[in-house]
């Protein structure tokens, strides 16, 4: 990982003048909040950030794709979400009294961006409250995917987690899905056991609902998964 100390970048200030937390604001936002920042590279497999670790910097993608983890008691990885290019990861950290990084980040491949300065977002906070009324409204919608989200681990079953998950996914990959984690990755993050899973998978493709192996899907059913999966909708 190179870290190159440069002045306000402009690509960086681009960047983040697309961001759906600066749209509406004024130009000068994105230059404030990149003030000090500094280009970042990282290969494959790189920790950007580690648990535990003092929180001074977020991180703006460019290209590539970071995934946020932690390590369970038995030494399983849980990957929490998969950022790609155009989007923060760990702002929400920049606010947390204890200022540390609550969970690890990793470069997923290969991925160029910028470390962006706490004190600066602090600052930019104060200096335009709407940007500050933009991240609570942000962190407070998170907050609610979150409680939802645990309360429907609690209440689902794993075919019903399962056909969540690859519903969602169809909504952004179409029927033909690359899944973003392992297999055993994506029993972890749903909560059951791989073995669980890899019967799920096997038993739907039998009856005819998906085929494929491995991280490459297809869905030939998508209305049985959707069936599944409606009790994770919310009405609002």
């Amino acid at each position: 990982m190179t870290n190159i100390n440069l002045p306000d970048s402009l690509a960086a200030v681009a960047l983040l003048g697309k961001h759906p937390l600066l749209a509406g604001l004024p130009a000068e936002v994105a230059h404030d909040l990149a003030r000090d920042a500094c280009p970042l590279r990282a290969e494959a497999g790189q920790t950007l950030f580690s648990e535990g670790g003092e929180a001074r910097h977020y991180l703006l993608i460019q290209a590539g794709q970071v995934e946020v983890m932690r390590y369970c008691h038995n030494g399983d990885e849980r990957i929490f979400v998969v950022f790609e290019p155009g989007q923060l990861v760990a702002e929400a950290a920049m606010f947390m009294e204890h200022g540390r990084y609550p969970m690890q980040a990793r470069a997923r491949t290969d991925v160029r961006g910028w470390r962006l300065c706490r004190h600066r977002l602090h600052e930019a906070c104060r200096r335009w409250p709407d940007l500050a009324l933009k991240l609570l409204a942000a962190l407070g919608k998170a907050v609610y995917v979150q409680v939802n989200k645990v309360d429907w681990m609690a209440s689902s079953t794993a075919s019903e987690r399962l056909a969540n998950y690859l519903v969602g996914l169809q909504q952004r990959q179409g029927d033909v899905l690359l899944l973003p984690l392992s297999q055993r990755q994506l029993a972890t993050q749903l909560g059951i056991r791989a073995e669980t899973l890899n019967r799920l998978l096997n038993d739907w493709q039998a009856q005819g609902y998906i085929s494929g192996k491995s991280r490459q899907w297809t869905l030939h059913d998508p209305r049985y998964l959707a069936c599944l999966a409606a009790t994770a909708q919310r009405p609002f």
